[in-house]
């Protein structure tokens, strides 16, 4: 199985009279890539890259992507038991949104060379995680609108500087999941909205869903701090990198606290309580104070090896193998359709 993070360096075309990119020295490379960045121009495909730029673009990217499609479970597990026709065709068009999140993301990682079938199965082996925060069950009709308000909010605070991140086809796949995401968190606010205002039991649930998805979104979708305190040396230097190269546009820090500065008036009109006492408006920073998350928390689900991370994985592979027939069937008709080839029938 081939190196998912050792795709094969692009070149630039080789300027009239001159040298091939492989033959140029590599300070001039470096010069030139940095330069690229400092203009703030876009990253091709075509365009010399650092190795470290390449493997961590194909890390967060597949990671993404990884998490886009077994973030589908949960929710998915509900579609049969919705409790009406119309809460179904929303919640069937959202899992379907997911999966087509993860085929944007996985065509933009292919661009950097690596293959998408290799990057599924390092999923599947556990080479490669998705995000721990969908490493929880979904217990209650409850927890699909937490998921969508709290899990699909911290995304769209995370993941919409990414539509300026500094690869191309990576901000491209980002403005279109952004775009659907943001009705996704509409969804789950309109999903809590009804429940909250509706029998004394149905308010219960919806705040016990916001009471177990709050930690896995303000910590897990997030990561750790990277600012200030003994804690930020866990994603200090990466993050400090992957801003260096324009991949973040913000501190993991900076994103968790604009997020809890969105959910507190959002919590207040829905009639459901965050559960952090620690919240409360700071005036002098013009933010939210909240509590210390806790990192024993995220550093237990880094391994992914909870009995639902188990569960999500032996899933999603057996999906996968029981769907071989399809794809097969797929390559063999484009090999044998002058239509599918893009050529006129006869």
């Amino acid at each position: 199985m081939a190196d998912v993070t050792g795709a094969k360096q692009a070149t630039h075309d080789p300027p009239p009279g001159g040298t091939t990119g492989a033959e140029r020295d590599e300070a001039d490379l470096l010069t030139r890539f940095e330069a690229l960045l400092a203009a703030g121009e876009s990253v091709e495909p075509h365009d010399w890259v650092p190795d470290g730029y390449r493997r961590m673009l194909v890390r967060q990217i597949a990671q993404h992507a990884h998490s886009e499609i077994i973030g589908m479970q949960p929710e998915g597990a509900w579609l049969t038991r919705a409790p009406t026709l119309y809460r179904k065709a929303v919640l069937l068009a959202k899992v379907q949104d997911e999966a087509g999140h993860g085929l944007y993301l996985y065509s933009a990682a292919e661009t950097l060379g690596v293959d998408r079938a290799d990057l599924l199965d390092a999923l599947h082996r556990g080479r490669q995680h998705s995000s721990a925060a969908f490493d929880h069950p979904a217990l209650t009709w409850a927890d699909t609108g937490a998921i969508a308000w709290l899990t699909d909010g911290a995304a769209v605070v995370n993941q919409a500087p990414l539509c300026r991140t500094s690869y191309g086809p990576y901000a491209r796949a980002m403005r279109r999941v952004c775009q659907e995401e943001g009705f996704h968190v509409q969804q789950g606010y309109d999903q809590l909205l009804a429940l909250s205002r509706g029998t004394p039991e149905q308010k219960r649930m919806a705040q016990d869903a916001v009471d177990r998805w709050w930690l896995p979104a303000v910590a897990l979708m997030f990561g750790p701090p990277d600012t200030g305190g003994a804690a930020a040396g866990v994603g200090a230097a990466t993050s400090r990198q992957a801003m260096a190269w324009g991949v973040k546009r913000h501190t993991n820090d900076e994103l968790r606290q604009r997020f809890v500065d969105l959910c507190v008036p959002q919590a207040r009109e829905l009639g459901l309580t965050l559960p952090d006492p620690a919240i409360r408006w700071n005036p002098e920073r013009g933010h939210h104070d909240f509590g210390p998350v806790d990192w024993a928390c995220y550093r237990r689900a880094l391994p992914g090896d909870s009995h639902c991370a188990r569960r999500r994985i032996a899933h999603r592979a057996a999906a996968h193998r029981e769907g071989a027939w399809v794809r097969e069937a797929a390559e063999a008709y484009a090999r044998r359709s002058p239509e599918a080839a893009g050529e006129p029938a006869a």
